[in-house]
């Protein structure tokens, strides 16, 4: 199990357009739907400004590649992705190994 950190940077004033879009086109319920486990995600309030970050739990990396390839065949994903790509600037994706200690294994 592994959690992937995706670190999205917008242009300066672009998160609320971002955010509208994610809710009034369906691309929150498909996301949410197909690559399921959200660990969290989020948006900076000091530091680096004009990011989110998302958390997502996978069980394995051929999981995590079955569930990315399942969203992009999704008609209301990559109809979103053509409408956010312009106000996007960046993007970063991590994957993050937890701890024997980490409580995040049970949300698999």
């Amino acid at each position: 199990m592994f959690v992937e950190q995706r670190t999205y940077d917008f242009r300066p004033g672009a998160i609320p357009k971002f955010f509208q879009l994610y809710e009034e086109t369906g691309a929150r319920d498909v996301q949410m739907r197909i690559l399921g486990n959200l660990v969290g995600y989020y948006m900076t309030e000091l530091g680096p400004l004009n990011q989110t970050v998302q958390l997502w739990a996978y069980a394995s990396l051929d999981d995590r590649t079955a569930r990315r390839a399942a969203l992009m065949q999704e008609e209301v994903w990559r109809g979103f992705l053509g409408q956010i790509l312009p106000l996007l600037q960046r993007q970063e994706s991590k994957i993050l190994l937890p701890q024997s200690f980490s409580p995040v294994p049970a949300l698999i």
